[in-house]
């Protein structure tokens, strides 16, 4: 009997999440705006328009600096949307990238750079049927590209279940404090925004592992066409942010010295100098021959 309560109660919750977001989708097609009530900008007292609504659950910025509740809003949004229609619809971002590093060619440019990967995809592809996975996947790679962008940020790539973000900023502190917002960001998006969805659906829980540092990144393009030809990044700070990365644990954020003395002191406090076993860490700083240090972000118990 237990169980079938709990039953009848996912059911209505699943339902609830279905009529308020359905209404969402409704509005955002044009098809029924009459019951969606939308807060408007205390500094015009006019509600957007249907199209406007389109942009918002795409993913399209206006602009605007969006609070913490309003990217979690809107990001389970778009995640309900891909459970839903099997796929979200999201903007270009790569091409931005793209654009900005064409531009750049053979020049050294110094740059935050993080590495995010999915944890568990593995596994989460042996017990989901491929289509899911693979709505998943995609579903959390966006996500994470677009908070990169939030965050004057550009994304590189997509490699499997990983997704590489750079951050450049006349200064180099504001773009080191860009990216470690942006990798507490993503922590709180699937944290409060993704994995609440999936719950209700039945999906696992998704927990990500970050890795960034700062220094110079050569661009390349592999190739003479200036407009066709792949341009990607290479240097020693793409090598330390993936490395950190792949040291980290869920839901954890490990940074290098170089991006830590360069953030924040407020946050720096939420780091801490790591300790290795033997062998466990051999990176050593090219300048000074020692081990090179990495900061790890506090886990909350």
């Amino acid at each position: 009997m237990s169980d079938e309560n709990d039953k009848t109660e996912a059911e209505k919750a699943r339902a609830e999440i279905d009529k308020k977001y359905e209404k969402l989708l409704a509005a955002a097609t044009g098809t029924d705006t009459n019951n969606l009530e939308i807060e408007s900008d205390n500094s015009e007292n006019q509600e957007p328009s249907p199209s406007n609504i389109v942009d918002m659950m795409l993913g399209k910025s206006s602009g605007k600096t969006l609070d913490s509740e309003t990217m979690i809003l809107e990001t389970q949004k778009r995640i309900w949307k891909a459970i839903k229609q099997g796929g979200a619809e999201y903007y270009g971002i790569i091409s931005e990238s793209d654009e900005f590093l064409r531009k750049h060619v053979n020049e050294k440019i110094p740059m935050a750079v993080m590495f995010v990967d999915l944890v568990g995809s593995t596994n989460m592809s042996l017990s989901l049927p491929e289509e899911k996975v693979a709505m998943i996947v995609s579903s959390f790679a966006q996500e994470m590209a677009i908070s990169v962008k939030q965050h004057n940020g550009f994304t590189l790539k997509f490699v499997g279940d990983a997704v590489i973000g750079y951050f450049i900023h006349q200064s180099a502190l504001m773009a080191s404090d860009n990216a470690i917002s942006c990798a507490q960001n993503m922590i709180k998006i699937i944290e409060d925004g993704i994995n609440p969805i999936l719950n209700n659906y039945d999906y696992p829980d998704l927990f990500i592992k970050v890795g960034i540092d700062y220094g110079e990144s050569m661009v390349m393009r592999y190739g003479k066409d200036k407009v066709r030809a792949h341009v990607d990044l290479l240097g020693p700070v793409m090598n330390i942010a993936a490395k950190v990365q792949n040291k980290a644990k869920p839901q954890q954020i490990m940074i290098g010295e170089d991006i830590f003395n360069k953030i924040h002191p407020s946050s720096q406090k939420n780091f801490e100098l790591k300790t290795w076993d033997d062998g466990e860490w051999n990176y050593r700083n090219r300048q000074t021959g020692k081990l090179y240090p990495v900061y790890a972000s506090k886990i909350k118990q």
